[in-house]
């Protein structure tokens, strides 16, 4: 929510400074966002009177002035065809920068002739959009003065971040009770922050024929028309506060009910009477109806949505958008101004069918002030008069808005129960009076909720109104028992997996990522598909709940690649969504480069998945899993490529972890180049010891060297390599520490349909060394166990 500082001094009374709001507006739960005074890039441009202004010898549109900026003439060249002597604009000296396209003016040659500086127009400014001519300012305006200063345009704007619960502070008007409530001055009434005598506009002839066929989605709907108006640009000063808050201004009549809605929080719309057949209704959409919005495009509704239609067309999504049938132009003469009141639950589910958004629904979809539309359309009409003349008729009103009475039983010393501070009654009463309340005193006191406070349920609510004005500040800070001696651990055993699984891989140099538990649906089901969709996503893009956390680092990666990254590795631990619920997991990407170029290979070389599957095992190791259990299985997942992935488990039944290169399917759908390889960790199937273990041992060494044998042995070629290192591994436990394969060889020696792999094999003796008769009964043993296991014989 964007408002200037002379805007909101409108509707407050207050000698407060600019620092000082910002400072209330945050104590309040407005959070300021930011504050930018749009005087701060003009300050470089001053008043310049044109002294001469003769033609260019160089080039038929351009001129060569003379200009006075305060300090002497300076010669200017100017393509401008409303430059002439006399004329008063505005000029950016030598070292301006010109807001509109970041150009810093010098001085420069244009055509053979010395330019020193520039005469701007309003685009260029950007204080609006024409660009025919440069900025012609009035007689008396003060040459060398700075432009900003003497236009007013030295008015800061505040951004402030308003909550869900907050709607009634969607207006100017909204913000200004707060900071009155919270001391920062006095909230000015209605009529005099718009310089009116009285809410009550003089009117002739019947009102509109309207009416609310729909009064669950509209329950109250209240419009006159205005005979007789002029159309066109809006007055300066509405133009200026709509373009301060980044609001294009269309015209007098569209900009009034724009102003309406940010200042007092109030969305209306206006019709332009000659294009309307029959009386406005509120209705709900039938099946297959159009209306061509306001922003040029098309929508379908259907029968859940809420219109304002005519006998003719439908002209309005109720409370989001207008139609382009009935809108407003230059030849408008009479229009209907409505002002209605939507069910906010309807508003935002036919936002989010429709995937539209809008001011109006933005402040619908929180709960407008249903208590507001009379005096609401009675400023719109006067501006509308004031403006652009014309005879208002009476109100026309249709249904009745929910404006029932609400009143909350309040014990004053709940604020110390509730919130740590005793409030004083008489400045609890003060505090939700200046915030509309009424209060009724006694044992037990009676709050009244005004009408724009719909979030405003029981106790608790009035409480928290009464601190926040107060001051969060004067909460004191108490703190927690503490029992005597050295504190108990905290973290579950769950919470020091994840700590530990975290420090690994990040050891290991991979960057943490956090990424989305939502997915569209087109990429969840490349891997796998969601089982939750959400019934009321924040978008589209975030409807499904994620079945894995690739999906998630893919896109990071993306992002990552195409901003230059030549490596990426990521990795994230979160939770995986599935039909039994929550699962821990804990997932990594590589991608882009393993090996930069180099002298000595000539190229780059990318991951691969035993990449992945060494990640996912010491990030196993780390998390507690005993990976020397390990097998090694096929893949079944259709996100890993076939021939190139698998699975680690310590049987078919207790899988820990799934590595792999990504399915080149996969990879081009989420636009990924070249191998990308990715593990996923299972950390809530890795079993978890009994009783934690209190110490670690102490180190001991081998006293005696370890002895390393080679086998060579022949194998399927079908025959899986950890297969054959799990069958040498159990052939004797003790005296086998380590087997690791070395050689894969097919070729001259090798029959046909087998398979060469050479093992070394680490034996560590215990008390004493290894004789020569102990090691033969070993190898045995290792031929014997590879033999039974795979039928795997020796290499002659």
């Amino acid at each position: 929510m964007k408002f200037t500082l002379s805007w909101l001094k409108e509707h407050l009374e207050t000698t407060a400074s600019l620092d000082e709001i910002c400072a209330g507006l945050t104590r309040c739960g407005l959070e300021v966002e930011g504050v930018e005074n749009p005087a701060a890039k003009l300050s470089a441009f001053r008043i310049a009177r044109v002294l001469t202004a003769a033609p260019h010898p160089q080039a038929d549109k351009l001129q060569v002035l003379t200009v006075d900026a305060g300090d002497g003439p300076l010669q200017v060249v100017c393509g401008a065809p409303n430059a002439r002597a006399g004329l008063l604009g505005v000029f950016g000296m030598p070292g301006a920068t010109v807001p509109a396209n970041g150009m810093v003016l010098k001085v420069a040659s244009i055509r053979g002739v010395e330019s020193n500086g520039m005469m701007c127009s309003t685009r260029e400014l950007e204080l609006g959009d024409d660009h025919d001519g440069i900025i012609e300012l009035p007689a008396d305006a003060p040459v060398g003065s700075n432009y900003a200063a003497w236009a007013g345009i030295d008015d800061p704007v505040i951004d402030v971040s308003v909550t869900p619960n907050r709607q009634d502070c969607m207006g100017v008007r909204g913000i200004a009770r707060d900071l009155a409530a919270a001391g920062l001055g006095t909230l000015k009434p209605l009529t005099e922050a718009y310089r009116i005598d009285t809410l009550d506009v003089p009117r002739t002839g019947a009102g509109p024929a309207i009416r609310t066929d729909d009064p669950e989605g509209c329950p109250a709907f209240l419009g006159c028309t205005v005979s007789g108006v002029r159309n066109g640009p809006s007055h300066p000063w509405m133009q200026a506060k709509l373009r301060a808050i980044g609001q294009k201004p269309i015209s007098a009549l569209v900009d009034i009910t724009n102003f309406i809605m940010f200042d007092l929080g109030r969305p209306l719309h206006v019709y332009d009477v000659a294009k309307l057949s029959g009386p406005l209704v509120a209705r709900k959409a039938r099946a297959g109806e159009q209306v061509q919005a306001l922003n040029g495009k098309t929508y379908t509704v259907d029968p859940t949505m809420t219109v304002i239609a005519d006998d003719h067309a439908v002209h309005d999504i109720g409370g989001i958008m207008g139609g382009m049938e009935s809108g407003c132009s230059d030849t408008t003469t009479d229009v209907l101004i409505e002002c209605a009141y939507f069910d906010p639950a309807s508003i935002a589910r036919t936002g989010q069918k429709l995937m539209l958004t809008s001011d109006a629904r933005t402040r619908f979809e929180r709960g407008v002030d249903p208590g507001f539309l009379d005096d609401g359309l009675a400023i719109a009409t006067h501006l509308v008069r004031a403006l652009c003349g014309g005879t208002a008729s009476e109100i026309s009103r249709a249904g009745t808005p929910p404006v029932a009475a609400k009143t909350v039983a309040y014990r004053p010393a709940r604020t110390l129960g509730l919130a740590g501070v005793e409030v004083d009654e008489a400045a609890q009463a003060a505090i939700l009076t200046r915030l509309g309340f009424t209060v009724t005193t006694g044992d037990v006191w009676q709050i009244g909720v005004p009408s724009w406070r719909r979030d405003i349920d029981g106790e608790a609510d009035i409480v928290e109104e009464v601190v926040r004005i107060h001051g969060y500040a004067h909460v004191p800070s108490t703190p927690l028992p503490r029992a005597p001696g050295v504190a108990r651990p905290t973290a579950t055993p769950q919470q020091l997996l994840e700590r530990r699984t975290r420090r690994a891989m990040a050891a290991r140099g991979l960057n943490e990522a956090v990424t989305w538990s939502f997915l569209p649906p087109a990429t969840a089901a490349l891997f796998g598909g969601s089982d939750w969709t959400l019934e009321n996503p924040i978008s589209a893009d975030l409807a499904t709940m994620r079945p894995s956390l690739l999906a998630g680092l893919a896109a990071a990666a993306k992002r990552n690649a195409d901003r230059g990254a030549t490596s990426v590795r990521l990795f994230e631990l979160g939770r995986r969504y599935l039909t039994g619920g929550e699962h821990l997991t804990a997932a990594l990407l590589l991608a882009g480069e393993k090996r930069g170029r180099d002298w000595a290979t000539g190229a780059a070389t990318g991951f691969d998945a035993y990449d992945a599957k060494a990640e996912a095992l010491a990030a196993l190791a780390a998390a507690g899993a005993p990976v020397d259990r390990l097998m090694v299985l096929p893949p079944v997942d259709g996100w890993y490529h076939p021939g190139r992935s698998g699975r680690l488990g310590l049987g078919p039944k207790a899988i820990l972890a799934s590595f792999g290169e990504l399915h080149p399917r996969v990879a081009a759908e989420l636009d990924l180049k070249g191998s990308v390889a990715v593990a996923e960790l299972f950390l809530d199937a890795i079993p978890q010891p009994k009783s934690p273990k209190r110490s670690r041992g102490a180190f001991t060494p081998p006293a005696l060297q370890a002895v390393k044998r080679d086998f060579a042995f022949l194998v399927a070629a079908d025959t899986p390599a950890d297969a054959l290192l799990r069958a040498v591994r159990g052939a004797d436990k003790t005296a086998i520490t380590d087997v690791r394969l070395f050689d894969r060889f097919t070729g001259a020696g090798v029959p046909e349909g087998q398979i060469s792999m050479a093992l070394t094999v680490t034996l560590q003796p215990g008390a004493a060394s290894f004789t020569d008769a102990e090691i033969d009964a070993i190898s045995a043993s290792v031929i014997a166990a590879a033999g039974k296991a795979v039928g795997a014989t020796l290499r002659g």
